[in-house]
């Protein structure tokens, strides 16, 4: 197949993205106009037995509608025996490129001698995205990513969507191309904002606003810049859908930057209230369109504080998707909930479709 780079796609598509798109990802998909349809989605299947029973709940007994498999963990085999034994089940890969917490760690799935760029001290995959940032090229993440499929495939697991564990694949354009590269060439749907962000764009301006108050840098009316991201989206968005793949309208990506006041010394029932009201006063303001809803449902053991100080916040997002006040709370607002599933065989059915 040609390859594809983001010069020539941006000269192929830039007219049709500077267009005013009159429809939403989600009506071009066939549902109605005005809709607005909800992938709720849980991240990090396979880090732990743990994570693995946090997504069988939420999705088993709650209101949550996907997942994606962190393939270089330890605790793939279980996951991927569950999904095998519910083959509806919405489950894609979480395309693995950093290990970042500090005692419980992973390695690539290429192997260090393959990808020598992406391995730290440890013979580990690198804590932080600014880290591979600077030390992997391009072509390490295409075999690393292109190595993790493989492992699914070789599991009997297909996929049904791509996405990116803590967004490393969007910090530099040429590790992007390589992720959307992979899913247009295998037809495999990739997590991609390409749609107006109406909520994605406010929650990231104020987080920058939130981070420079922090730093004592905000001064009123400054400028804010957007995510680089953010200024292609449209592009990329249009060049994803002639290709042949579903599009997001908008990305809700807060509840891991949410800070529940004295989290560790909270009852279950008040902590699944605090977030049950942070999901539906956030979901409330999500314009008309398809959105991804990313959270991160975990029960959390006693052991799970050896892997990481997040259980609290993990498991706030598994009380709220089966709090029966949010699944209220979507049904009385006509929010429509599907998976990255359905979303492809929309696709599929719009085909030439503009």
């Amino acid at each position: 197949m040609r390859k594809l780079t983001l010069l020539s796609l941006f000269i192929s598509f830039a007219i049709a993205a500077t267009a005013q798109q009159t429809k939403t990802f989600a009506e071009r998909l066939g549902w109605p106009k005005g809709s607005r349809v909800l992938i709720l989605h849980v991240d990090d299947a396979g880090m732990s037995h743990e994570s693995d029973e946090g997504v069988e709940m939420a999705i088993g007994k709650g209101v949550s509608t996907s997942t994606s498999v962190m393939m270089p963990c330890p605790w793939v085999p279980e996951i991927v025996k569950y999904i095998k034994e519910h083959p509806d089940m919405d489950a894609g890969l979480h395309l693995t490129l950093t290990s970042e917490w500090d005692n419980y760690r992973w390695g690539p799935l290429a192997g260090k001698v393959a990808v020598p760029g992406l391995v730290d001290k440890q013979g580990c995959l690198y804590p932080s995205v600014e880290a591979v940032y600077f030390h992997a090229s391009a072509d390490e993440i295409d075999k690393e990513i292109r190595a993790q499929l493989d492992r699914a495939l070789s599991m009997g697991f297909k996929p049904t969507h791509l996405d990116s564990h803590m967004g490393t694949l969007f910090a530099k354009d040429a590790f992007m191309e390589k992720y959307l590269q992979l899913g247009i060439e295998k037809q495999i749907p990739v997590m991609f904002p390409g749609g107006d962000d109406l909520f994605y764009r406010y929650e990231a301006k104020a987080a920058t606003i939130a981070e420079l108050k922090k730093q004592g840098k905000y001064k009123e009316g400054m400028a804010i810049p957007e995510p680089e991201t953010l200024d292609k989206a449209k592009t990329i968005g249009e060049m994803l859908w002639k290709k042949g793949l579903p599009v997001l309208d908008d990305l809700h990506n807060s509840s891991y930057e949410w800070n529940m006041p004295d989290v560790d010394n909270k009852s279950d029932e008040e902590i699944q209230k605090w977030y049950t009201d942070h999901y539906i006063e956030s979901i409330g303001r999500l314009s008309p369109g398809l959105t991804m809803v990313i959270m991160h449902c975990t029960n959390p053991s006693p052991n799970f504080k050896y892997i990481s100080d997040t259980g609290k916040k993990r498991k706030g997002d598994l009380l709220a998707m089966t709090d029966p006040r949010l699944k209220a709370f979507l049904e009385k607002n006509g929010f429509i909930l599907t998976t990255w599933r359905e979303v492809m065989e929309r696709r599929k059915k719009a085909g030439n479709a503009e």
